[in-house]
């Protein structure tokens, strides 16, 4: 896990590319997903570098932690207010495609339909 990270969130994380931004803080990055599958689709990252969840260690809790105590906060701020989805895709047979750990955090914001889809891809 010491390895360099060359996703393409570690070139986010770096600047390298960019991103709409949703948080930043010393230990993650959450920002708008480019192919949403709702009206509101972002993801919350850990800066350190961990390639599944599978991958994390009793270390990782409290970043772990932080991570799913952000998603309410980030989803209300970006309008949902009346219930969202969460998803981690766990390696190859979870459908995982970028291999750097990640919660999606969707959903349709109030007045709108229900989420009806699945998340099948990163």
């Amino acid at each position: 896990m010491g390895a360099t990270n060359d996703t393409i969130f570690g070139k986010i994380i770096r600047g390298e590319i960019p991103s709409k931004k949703v948080y930043e803080d010393d230990d993650v990055l959450a920002f708008h997903d480019i192919a949403p599958v709702a009206d509101v689709h972002f993801l919350i990252i850990p800066k350190k570098f961990i390639p599944t969840l599978a991958d994390a260690t009793p270390e990782d809790s409290a970043l772990l932690g932080k991570m799913l105590a952000l998603a309410p906060v980030l989803a209300k701020e970006q309008g949902l207010t009346d219930g969202f989805r969460t998803a981690i895709n766990t390696g190859r047979l979870g459908r995982q495609d970028v291999y750097h750990l990640h919660i999606h955090v969707f959903g349709n914001r109030p007045g709108r339909p229900p989420l009806n889809v699945m998340l099948g891809r990163d």
